[in-house]
């Protein structure tokens, strides 16, 4: 049985971005555990963006999932598989990675305007992302999301999280637009959340995070990205995040994303 409403599955579809509320609160516990040994002991491509001239820490990781057990525990024994396989309305879900982003205390740093999918070395439309708070996150701390924007049929250059874009040479990306100019423009979308709630995206879902100005509460947040039927190897004209080293000699543009940095996790057969 399906573990969300038909209504939820066609509110993703047409949105490209919705709140679950409560959908993970027996985990929180256990990622909290995880990002604190991420944290402790950071992957080849764990970054800190903020610089000396500016206050807080800004921390990013990603693709640790088969080292932190902490992390495979929930990728294959949590709903998020057959939550991301509702969602995309596909028979089966694949792993394509994990990503954590910590804003502490007093961090002014803020998360660019982007969508993923440029980033990646995936085309399709059947994507998923799941956005875990593992603390609580007001509504002035809280990624937003443009509703919609994964149908608009564009493709934005990726940019880095200084707010520099990505040096692609591909004329079928294009610069994003001023969208905190034009903010009535956009069906801007945001919420105040609890630890267990989840924010499902699509990979062309324009988004951006504010700063995290609080003095005291931290705002670790917990992504998994999965991947429906219809993704395939894609090689993009400039550098992709995350890299995923030698790829490119096992799959060809336009293949299926059947390797085994992908593993199946749900299947509906």
């Amino acid at each position: 049985m399906p573990i969300l409403s038909e209504s939820q599955v066609q509110q993703f579809q047409q949105d490209g971005v919705m709140l679950l509320q409560g959908v993970f609160s027996e985990w929180i516990e256990t990622l909290r555990q995880g990002v604190e040994t991420n944290m402790s002991d950071p992957g080849p491509w764990a970054r800190e963006y903020v610089d000396d001239h500016q206050s807080g820490r800004f921390f990013g990781d990603y693709c640790n999932w088969n080292r932190i057990d902490e992390y495979r525990d929930f990728m294959f024994d949590s709903p998020a598989a057959e939550i991301a396989a509702d969602l995309m309305q596909s028979s089966g879900t694949r792993i394509f990675h994990e990503h954590v982003l910590v804003k502490e205390p007093g961090t002014d740093k803020i998360t660019p305007w982007h969508h993923d999918q440029p980033y990646y070395c995936v085309d399709g439309e059947q994507t998923c992302s799941l956005w875990i708070p593992l603390d609580p996150v007001g509504i002035e701390t809280c990624p937003e999301f443009v509703a919609g924007s994964h149908r608009w049929g564009r493709r934005f250059l990726p940019r880095k999280f200084s707010g520099i874009d990505y040096d692609h040479d591909d004329a079928a990306l294009e610069s994003m637009p001023d969208i905190d100019q034009h903010r009535d423009d956009y069906d801007i979308r945001h919420w105040s959340l609890e630890p267990g709630d989840a924010i499902a995206f699509t990979f062309l879902t324009v988004h951006s995070a504010p700063s995290n100005l609080s003095a005291t509460h931290r705002r670790r947040g917990f992504s998994t990205r999965w991947l429906g039927d219809d993704t395939v190897f894609a090689q993009r004209a400039g550098e992709m995040s995350p890299p995923f080293p030698g790829l490119e000699q096992k799959l060809k543009p336009g293949d299926p994303m059947v390797s085994e940095e992908f593993p199946l996790v749900f299947s509906l057969s």
